[in-house]
Formats: structure tokens, C-alpha cells, sequence
């Protein structure tokens, strides 16, 4: 897209509206429900997201993720074959590879994530684990077709008031799609892990040849580090991560790398985070993904102030930050000047035309967990859109002015 403003994405997940939710909790619960009405429900509910973004002022936009079902990455069981989900076991719980759950924050702040776990629902989930159990192969055509033609013909829609708009679809990354599997059918975990690549290929492929940008969601990368190390070391965590880029960059080849974009957060939820991995420390893993755009958290408090980081690591020709610059971790609405500081003082750095503007992660990481009331999201978006035009405002005049 042209680069002659600050353009306006975000992560992907917002907060679905009631009469979706309805029917996503059925099926969620496994009760009987009306699938013609809940694909009904689903089309028009994506349409009338698209109109909402677009009149928000976001230029890049999402079905929200309303075509995801329970989760952000789960979504992908369904649409797998070779796999089965059964209860963790007590054992498997007390152990970060095998588990959902645990890490350094949770056993910091156990009092906190028990309440927060039942407010949010994920207790539900938390206690389960996926077993590879045969040949990974992608069996979601259906339904990726499905959310494709629902998103474009969304788009085709807004864009008589707003012509340029352009949209992405989020998927899965390989380290985040069967966290902690065990693989009862592979020889090691790289023939697993890149079978998996193979599988998630598809769904990527189906999304650009669609004529959408493609974004891959990796919360696990960066979010591993806090559940393994301790007890084991940063050697040990890298050697597991760089096995899961190596995966992804299989996954991604073929991929336009002006297509596509990569996520990472430090797993979306509006906790401590007291012992997230630095961005320093997994930059270099970042930079290695074969994408053309690099969505990360950068406007809470526990990550901010990382935006140093780019004053030494030198950003690839060609390549563009999406950095978070309105947060979906607190119901506070970032002031447009504020989103507008943060954008320059990152264009100052690698360049105004290697910039978006974008948010910290999804404002619902399921149907059944808002981040921010859906009120205070839009207001949010409309913010993120105002900061981007002062930013176009600073960036672009000067030099024109000059």
C-alpha cells in the first residue's frame, strides 16, 4: 500500500456482539443450536464490523475473528486432523512443555489469576491437552473459504464510503496452535513441528490467493519464556523457539512477504506480566520471520518503554513495524497526541514510511473475554486513527513544508 501516510490496522480480535455470542456458547458447550441461523448471524455480524472499522477510520481491517469459535489459536483444532484433546493430567500440569497453564506470573500472583481465571472463562480450557496421534493435515478448507468470502464481501461493501480500504485475516502460528502437544505419532519434533508448517501452509496460501494480507498470531513465542526459564535456561528456550521459526519460515514459503504479517505478544492478558522476556532478547527471533510487516505490544506499561530497542537494531529494507500504540489492556482511551508521539519517535527511527499504526494485541481474546468494553474499543480504534493522522500531520508537512 502506498506509503505517502501513517496507515491504521490493528491485531485482529474485537468484542463480538451479543446475538454472535449466543450461538458461540452453544456451540462451545456443546449444546444443539441452529447452524443456518448461526452462519446467518456470522455473515452479518462481520458485515457490520467492517462498516464499523472503517468508519472508525482503520484502514487495514479484520473480521474480528468472529470466524474463530472459543480462541484466537484453538480455532485450528477443528480444523486439523491427526489430533485429539484430552484432561491434562495432574502430573502434566506441573509441567510448562505438557500444560496450558503455569509460569512465573501464576506463581507469583496466584490470588489474582485464580479470580481472573473465573471471570474470564479460561479455567475451561486451561485444563486440557492435545495429542498428536496421527498425520497432521489441514482439513479446514470449508471454513477458511467460508471466512474469506464473508470478510471480502464485507469489504465490498464499506468501500463505497471508503474506497481504499483493504483487509487481513488472522491464523495460527505453529507455536501456537498445539501448545504443549505430546507426539505419540511423529519420530522427533521437527518432523511434528513441520508437518504442522505443512498443514498451516494451506490456510495461509488460501488467504493471500483470496487477495487478503495473511496474519500469522504467535503469543506462545514470546510467552514461553516465562513458564521455562527457570527452571530451565535461555539456551534451552532459544533452541526451542528457533526450531519454531525455522517451522514458521516453512510454513510462510511461497508466501508474499508484502502479504503478510507476523504477531507477537506476551500473551494478551491484563495481568503483572512481571516476567515477560524483554523485547531485546527476541528481537534477532522477530527479524528472522520471512514477512513484511511486524505487529508487536509497545504501548502498555510493561513494554513502552522498548522502544529503544530500535535505535540499535537496524530494521531490514523493506520492512515495516506495526507497533501497539493504543493498549487493550486498560480501559483508559490513549489521547490521539499521545498514539501521535508514539509513532514519530519510532518513524524518527527507522523511517516514516516503515510504520503503521496499530494495538497491543486483540480487544478479545475469545468470545467470552473482552479485554475493554466494546464501547471503550471503538473509542480506542477512533483514537489510534486521530494520533495517526497528527502523525501524518508532523511527518509528512515538515518536508513538504521544507
Amino acid at each position: 500500500m502506498a506509503r505517502d501516510r501513517i496507515l491504521v490496522t490493528h491485531v485482529g480480535s474485537l468484542v463480538r456482539p451479543p446475538k454472535l455470542v449466543e450461538h458461540l456458547r452453544k456451540i462451545e458447550d456443546k449444546q444443539p443450536y441452529d447452524e443456518a441461523a448461526y452462519e446467518a448471524c456470522l455473515t452479518e455480524s462481520i458485515a457490520e464490523l467492517v462498516q464499523q472499522q472503517a468508519e472508525a477510520g482503520v484502514d487495514i481491517v479484520s473480521d474480528g475473528e468472529f470466524s474463530k469459535g472459543v480462541n484466537w489459536a484453538f480455532y485450528i483444532h477443528s480444523r486439523l486432523s491427526g489430533i485429539t484433546v484430552r484432561p491434562t493430567t495432574p502430573e502434566e500440569a506441573k509441567d510448562p512443555m505438557a500444560s496450558m497453564a503455569g509460569g512465573r506470573d501464576r506463581a507469583e500472583f496466584p490470588e489474582f489469576y485464580k479470580e481472573y481465571d473465573e471471570a474470564s472463562g479460561l479455567g475451561k480450557r486451561l485444563g486440557r491437552r492435545i495429542i498428536v496421534n496421527g498425520p497432521l493435515k489441514y482439513s479446514g478448507h470449508t471454513q477458511v473459504l467460508r471466512d474469506i468470502a464473508n470478510l471480502k464481501s464485507a469489504v465490498a461493501k464499506a468501500k463505497g464510503a471508503h474506497p481504499s480500504l483493504v483487509a487481513f485475516l488472522p491464523v495460527v502460528a505453529p507455536a501456537s496452535a498445539l501448545p504443549g502437544a505430546k507426539n505419540e505419532h511423529y519420530k522427533d519434533e521437527e518432523s511434528y513441528l513441520f508437518a504442522l508448517a505443512d498443514a498451516l501452509h494451506e490456510e495461509y496460501q488460501a488467504i493471500v490467493d483470496a487477495g487478503l494480507y495473511v496474519q500469522i498470531d504467535d503469543a506462545f513465542l514470546p510467552y514461553m519464556h516465562e513458564r521455562m526459564v527457570p527452571p530451565m535456561t535461555n539456551a534451552q528456550y532459544r533452541h526451542w523457539a528457533q526450531m519454531r521459526i525455522d517451522a514458521l519460515n516453512h510454513a510462510l514459503k511461497g508466501i508474499p512477504e508484502e502479504k503478510s504479517r507476523y504477531h507477537i505478544c506476551w500473551g494478551s492478558w491484563n495481568g503483572p506480566h512481571a516476567f515477560d522476556v524483554p523485547m531485546k532478547d527476541i528481537v534477532d527471533l522477530l527479524l528472522q520471520v520471512n514477512v513484511g510487516h511486524y505487529s508487536y505490544e509497545a504501548a502498555n506499561p510493561r513494554h513502552e518503554h522498548e522502544w529503544t530497542v530500535w535505535q540499535t537494531v537496524k530494521l531490514p529494507p523493506g520492512k515495516v513495524l506495526i507497533p501497539g500504540c493504543v493498549s487493550h489492556a486498560t480501559n483508559i482511551v490513549e489521547h490521539p497526541e499521545l498514539v501521535a508521539q508514539r509513532l514519530v519517535r519510532l518513524a524518527n527511527i527507522v523511517g516514516r514510511e516503515n510504520v503503521m499504526a496499530g494495538t497491543d494485541c486483540g480487544f478479545a481474546q475469545s468470545p467470552f473475554a473482552k479485554r475493554v468494553h466494546e464501547s471503550i474499543m471503538w473509542a480506542k480504534l477512533r483514537s489510534l486513527a486521530e494520533g495517526a493522522r497528527i502523525a501524518t500531520a508532523e511527518l509528512w508537512g515538515r518536508r513538504t513544508a521544507a
